[in-house]
């Protein structure tokens, strides 16, 4: 039976970290904050976090034993970013703390720029086909995202983007809503769209009964076509 590793070498026993953090880092996922929570609390359960805050230094050029540690961590963070990332991020030697930074600078940087590109998507979508639900979770998704690059929506004006994203069939739900008070919040807000979506489905249901009309027997003996009339009365002629 092989002996357990001890506490300081715990970090040696991972063999695919995509186990321990399935959350694969992508600049277009815009998923930098919820993926730097879930790293940084991996290596603080391993006991590594020091060598990514750069808290942690050799003992001396030949200590091999923080050369391994820290080489674990690198291929960590390797291991976690999409090819792309990978390609911008990987340069030759440096410690997992330069790898680190590397990788905050670039979605750092750009933050102003890409959260100004999600408020103009989150102000001009509008729900076309998608059914309510799932309009309403992708206006939740761009809030969520905009508040992870520090640049947060209030519930009023989310609230505000969802109605002015809908079409004409909801026109008197929305007045009932903008005229509600207090103004509702976003969850509040989406039941009513909801409950006014199920209520229009049953509405413009079709009737079984006035299809199935249309073609029985009865419709073909209530007949009343001039070619119709034309032959009973010759029928009713050479009767007499």
């Amino acid at each position: 039976m092989t002996a357990p590793l001890p506490m300081a070498d715990r970090c040696f026993g991972i063999t695919n970290i995509k186990t321990h953090i399935p959350l694969i880092l992508d600049l277009d996922e815009h998923n930098y904050d919820a993926w730097r929570e879930l790293f940084l609390t991996h290596c603080l359960t391993f006991d590594v976090l020091r060598h990514v805050d750069g808290m942690s230094t050799p003992d001396g050029d030949n200590d091999q034993q923080w050369l391994k540690r820290d080489g674990l961590v690198k291929l960590w963070i390797y291991g976690t970013l999409t090819p792309p990332l990978f390609k911008s991020s990987f340069k030759t030697g440096g410690t997992a703390r330069d790898v680190w930074i590397r990788i905050e600078n670039q979605f750092r940087s750009n933050k102003e720029v890409r959260a100004m590109q999600i408020d103009n998507e989150i102000r001009n979508l509008e729900i076309g086909d998608q059914s309510t639900l799932v309009y309403a979770q992708r206006l939740k998704s761009l809030a969520d995202l905009l508040s992870n690059l520090e640049a947060p929506v209030n519930e009023r004006s989310l609230v505000m983007y969802m109605l002015n994203g809908l079409n004409e069939k909801f026109d008197n739900i929305i007045n009932a809503i903008k005229h509600q008070k207090p103004f509702p919040l976003f969850d509040d807000a989406k039941s009513m769209l909801l409950d006014e979506e199920s209520r229009l489905k049953r509405f413009n249901k079709p009737n079984p009964q006035s299809t199935d009309h249309a073609s029985s027997p009865t419709a073909l003996l209530t007949d009343s076509s001039p070619s119709t009339q034309h032959s009973q009365h010759r029928n009713n002629s050479r009767g007499r």
